[in-house]
């Protein structure tokens, strides 16, 4: 198997782990951060925005189950693209959209996607960024698997991530991972 990494910023990486994690030819998602330096990737200097991280996740996937260019599609569906810094209320340059490229291909796949895709989907211009991979840490152990774990006991997933993966799950019912 010929396995390749995705990395993501789509607002609370808890969002996007939950979605991701369902996607028939993905291996492993990890929370964590991107877009800054080692010294301040912890959650307590990213919530604060002035870390120049962005919340991501890190997809490990295996591309002749599922393309870059579905995970891109699916990335692109699941947050919303046109709001600057935001993604509902969460609000801050952590949780700015932005793809994380590892190869020029990827970087040439993103850029079309954001300029043809994306403008399919939203009626607002796009903003996310797109930028090299350039580091990678991992959040804390209570960030991982977090819809999982912790599920509808907590508000922000009921109200916030439960609408999300059922939107997910609505649209890309092909691309699930079998039961």
């Amino acid at each position: 198997m010929n396995l390749q990494l995705a990395t993501f910023g789509g607002g609370c990486f808890w969002c996007t782990e939950a979605i991701f994690q369902q996607v028939q030819g993905v291996t492993k998602v990890t929370p964590g951060y991107a877009g800054g330096s080692e010294e301040t990737a912890n959650y307590q200097m990213v919530s604060r925005g002035s870390s120049r991280h962005a919340e991501v996740i890190q997809i490990e996937f295996d591309p002749a189950q599922t393309s870059y260019s579905e995970l891109l599609e699916i990335f692109f569906t699941t947050h919303d693209p046109t709001t600057f810094n935001q993604q509902g209320n969460d609000r801050g340059p952590q949780y700015r959209s932005v793809v994380f490229y590892h190869d020029d291909l990827q970087k040439d796949q993103a850029e079309e996607a954001k300029k043809n895709l994306a403008p399919k989907i939203w009626d607002d211009p796009i903003v996310t960024e797109i930028s090299p991979m350039e580091g990678f840490w991992k959040a804390e152990i209570d960030h991982i698997n977090y819809y999982k774990n912790v599920g509808n006991r907590n508000p922000y997933c009921t109200f916030v991530i439960s609408p999300k993966v059922s939107k997910f799950r609505k649209k890309f019912a092909h691309k699930l991972k079998p039961a």
